[in-house]
C-alpha cells in the first residue's frame, strides 16, 4: 500500500474508533442518568428514541415510561 493511501486508512480507521467511543460513552451515560434523558429529550429526542428502541429491541421494557411518569410527576 502506498504510504498515502495507508495515512488514509489510517485516519479513517481512527474516526471509526473515535466514533465507537463516543457512542458508548453516550449510550452509558443515558443509561445511568435519568437527568441525562430528560436533557437529551429537550435538546435531541430523536437521539433518546433511538436508545429506547434499543433497550426495547434487546429486551429491557419499561424505561421510556419510567422517565415519562417521573418526569410528569416533578412537572419537568
Amino acid at each position: 500500500m502506498e504510504p498515502t493511501a495507508r495515512k488514509i486508512f489510517k485516519g479513517i480507521l481512527c474516526l471509526e474508533f473515535a466514533g465507537l467511543v463516543g457512542a458508548y460513552y453516550l449510550y452509558h451515560k443515558m443509561e445511568s442518568s435519568q437527568d441525562f434523558r430528560h436533557s437529551m429529550n429537550r435538546k435531541w429526542p430523536s437521539i433518546l428514541e433511538v436508545f429506547y428502541k434499543s433497550n426495547e429491541w434487546a429486551g429491557m421494557y419499561g424505561i421510556r415510561e419510567n422517565d415519562q411518569e417521573t418526569w410528569s410527576r416533578s412537572g419537568k
